[in-house]
C-alpha cells in the first residue's frame, strides 16, 4: 500500500506494514524525517520529553523473527523498542530452534507470533516472505530483508543520514558500490531515492554483480539517473555520498566464484584522499569483510560505524512511535 497524500501526517503510518520502498511517497518521507530528528534531540537528552520519561511504547510487545544473521539491523530494533519504553520477543534462527523445524509454514508461525505481539519484524532468505505474511497478518509486519528483494529501512536509515547531513534529497550525487545484484540495501536505496528530483548514482561494480537490466528498466522509468563505471577513475569528485557494499558470499553458489570477486573494489585512504569531496559522506550498510580498508575509519567523512549506524536505531523508534502510536 501506498501511504496517502490525503491522509493526516499522524495517521499516514499508524497500524501498517512497512514491506518496501514502494509505499512511500516524499511527503511521508520527509514527514517521517521529521519526526526521526524530534525522537533524536529528545534522546540526546537522556530520554526525556517535556520533563517526562519518553516511553510512546509502553505495554507493546515487538517480535523480532530473523531467519537470517544480523547485528544492526537485529539489535538497533531492539534498541529502539526498549528506548521508548516497549519489549521485544527475540527469535535469531528460528530454522534451528522454532516449530519451523517441525516443518510450521511460515504463515502459521506469524499467526501464532500476532496473538503475543503489537507488530513483528521479519527478516527472511526470499524474496517476498515479508509481503507474504502481511497478508495473513492482522499486526503490522516490518521487513528487515527479504534475501536479494529489499531492505526498506535500511533504505530509510541511510537517507535520512544524507538528509541530516545535507538538509535537503533533491539533486543529490552518489556513488554506489560493490555487489548490485544481490544487494537489496541497492535496491531499496535507489527506490527511496527515486523518489526525490535530479538524483543521479553512478554504479561500480564487478560485471557479474551489475544491476539486473530488470532493475535498470524499473529506475529509468522512476527517472532516477543511473551512469555505470568500469573504474575509480570515472568516480566523479562532487558525490554526495559514496555507498559502498560487501560482495554477499551467502547469494553465491560457486563459492570459488565469490573469491575471485569479492575484493574487486576497495576502499582506501589513498582513493578518499584523490577522488572524495570535503563534505563526501563515506556509508556502507555493514558488515564490511575487506571492502574498507581500516585506515579509512578515522576519517571524519567516514559515518558507516558512527552516526548511519545510531541512525538506524532513531529511524526505527520513529517508525515505532508512528506505527504503534497508542
Amino acid at each position: 500500500m501506498v501511504f496517502s497524500e490525503a491522509m493526516k501526517n499522524s495517521e499516514i503510518f499508524f497500524g501498517k506494514d512497512i514491506i518496501s520502498l514502494d509505499q512511500f511517497n516524499r511527503k511521508s518521507i520527509e514527514f517521517l524525517f521529521q519526526q526521526t530528528i524530534k525522537i533524536k534531540k529528545i534522546f540526546m537528552k537522556k530520554g526525556r520529553h517535556d520533563g517526562r520519561p519518553y516511553r510512546p511504547l509502553d505495554g507493546k510487545i515487538i517480535t523480532l523473527l530473523f531467519f537470517e544473521p544480523s547485528t544492526r539491523t537485529f539489535s538497533s530494533n531492539s534498541a529502539a523498542v526498549k528506548r521508548l519504553g516497549g519489549q521485544t520477543i527475540e527469535h535469531q534462527n528460528p530454522m534451528q530452534n522454532s516449530s519451523v523445524v517441525k516443518g510450521e509454514t511460515i504463515e502459521d508461525t506469524i499467526m501464532m507470533i500476532e496473538q503475543y505481539s503489537d507488530a513483528v519484524v521479519i527478516r527472511h532468505p526470499q524474496v517476498g516472505t515479508a509481503e507474504k505474511v502481511a497478508k495473513v497478518a492482522n499486526i503490522p509486519i516490518i521487513n528487515a530483508g527479504d534475501g536479494i528483494g529489499e531492505h526498506p529501512t535500511q533504505a530509510l536509515l541511510d537517507m535520512f543520514t544524507i538528509y541530516e547531513k545535507y538538509g535537503y534529497l533533491d539533486n543529490i550525487k552518489g556513488l554506489v558500490v560493490g555487489d548490485l545484484l544481490n544487494g537489496r540495501t541497492v535496491h531499496s536505496l535507489i527506490k527511496g531515492l527515486s523518489i526525490f528530483k535530479n538524483i543521479t548514482l553512478y554504479l561500480l561494480s564487478p560485471k557479474q554483480l551489475r544491476l539486473s537490466n530488470k532493475d535498470l528498466e524499473k529506475a529509468k522509468k522512476r527517472k532516477i539517473k543511473l551512469v555505470e563505471i568500469k573504474s575509480f577513475e570515472e568516480i566523479p569528485t562532487d558525490c554526495h555520498f559514496w555507498y559502498w557494499t560487501r560482495v554477499q558470499k551467502e547469494r553465491f553458489i560457486d563459492k570459488s566464484e565469490y573469491e575471485k570477486l569479492k575484493l574487486s573494489f576497495i576502499l582506501t585512504k589513498k582513493l578518499v584522499d584523490m577522488k572524495a569531496g570535503k563534505n563526501t559522506l563515506l556509508m556502507h550498510p555493514l558488515p564490511r569483510v575487506g571492502e574498507i580498508e581500516t585506515a579509512v575509519d578515522s576519517d571524519p567523512r567516514a559515518v558507516y560505524l558512527t552516526t548511519e549506524a545510531k541512525n538506524g536505531m532513531y529511524v526505527r523508534m520513529a517508525l515505532f512511535s508512528l506505527i504503534l502510536k497508542s
